[in-house]
């Protein structure tokens, strides 16, 4: 992967803090995903460059990739314009544009209904679109904002798949890593 990336070795990336989900018959979290490439795409359903690129890009990724190997989800953060970009407004924007893919709703703490939410702070994401590559292992291995092109996403899952991982190793790993208060910066994951 190039500089442009986030390589963690050791830490696992922060659970999704999400308060609903579209598209998927039950929740979904990172840890029942481990053993697939998780493919995160954070957005919001007013940001041009999620609408023009991003979530069509998801969508080609989710119709693309064998689901037992490549897990596709959106994440709708909302941090600005919180008013006009509600749920009932994301079904709509969901069914409008024919997004199959699982799509969770970022959620806000108790009481903050507005401002920057759980997922988005825990990964210190900058804005939308971002894009969070998560390996086999749970560990995060790439964060970048704004467009990827399909040619370059394509070619990091594609490095990840192969990859071997010790399902034993990371569930001990995962007993061992506390996942209330993890976050991610450029440079790493810290608990």
């Amino acid at each position: 992967m190039t500089a442009n990336t986030t390589d963690i070795n050791n830490n696992l990336a922060p659970e999704l803090q999400v308060s609903a989900w579209f598209n998927t018959a039950q929740p979904l979290t990172l840890a029942a995903l481990r053993g697939k490439v998780v493919v995160l795409h954070a957005f919001q359903m007013l940001c041009p460059g999620c609408v023009q690129f991003g979530t069509p890009q998801t969508q080609r990724m989710f119709d693309e990739f064998d689901p037992d190997r490549v897990a596709v989800i959106g994440l709708h953060t909302v941090f600005e314009n919180h008013a006009v970009m509600g749920r009932d407004a994301l079904e709509v924007f969901v069914r409008e544009y024919r997004l199959r893919f699982p799509i969770g709703i970022d959620k806000h703490e108790e009481g903050q209904p507005k401002g920057i939410p759980m997922t988005m702070r825990a990964y210190r994401m900058q804005g939308t679109p971002s894009l969070l590559l998560i390996d086999k292992a749970g560990r995060l291995r790439l964060h970048k904002f704004g467009h990827v092109s399909d040619l370059m996403l394509g070619l990091w899952v594609g490095t990840l798949l192969p990859e071997e991982i010790d399902l034993a190793a990371v569930a001990a790993s995962a007993a061992r890593t506390p996942d209330a208060g993890a976050a991610c910066n450029a440079d790493r994951c810290s608990g």
